[in-house]
């Protein structure tokens, strides 16, 4: 414990500065989208939210939240890397459904789902009926 009080790890500074860099508020944010340019900061923005995505799929499955059975209908990559893992568009279909789901998410370098491929899915809860990406079967 610091003489102010509670010192914040390093993880969580780091997060929160990905965090205001993602909004594009406060002195990090405004600075990389003036230095960036607008369409550099979207890419980035779409990293940090892949990022932020697989950090809330990790809870939803340590809570024990139901997963869905999906089949890859086609995967492309967004030349995007998130501590050397791939950023990439999978459109999958769900069991027992009829629509195909676009997401973008972070895959595992050694795990990267093929069309054909089983993956797991877990319900959104901060967007109803839209899915995150769990991982393969």
């Amino acid at each position: 414990m610091g003489i102010f009080g509670k010192r914040k790890s390093r993880e969580e500074r780091a997060a929160e500065i990905a965090d205001k860099v993602a909004s594009g508020k406060g002195f990090y944010g405004r600075t990389t989208r003036a230095f960036v340019g607008g369409e550099d900061f979207a890419k980035l923005q779409g990293a940090i939210g892949a990022y932020n995505s697989g950090a809330n799929v990790q809870e939803l499955l340590a809570m024990g939240a139901p997963t869905t059975v999906a089949v890859v209908v086609s995967i492309s990559d967004t030349g995007q890397l998130v501590n050397f893992d791939p950023v990439v568009d999978l459109v999958v279909q769900p069991a027992g459904a009829a629509d195909h789901v676009a997401l973008r998410t972070i895959v595992s370098k050694l795990a990267i789902p093929r069309t054909g491929d089983q993956v797991l899915l877990v319900a959104d809860p901060a967007q109803p009926g839209g899915f995150l990406y769990a991982g393969m079967v």
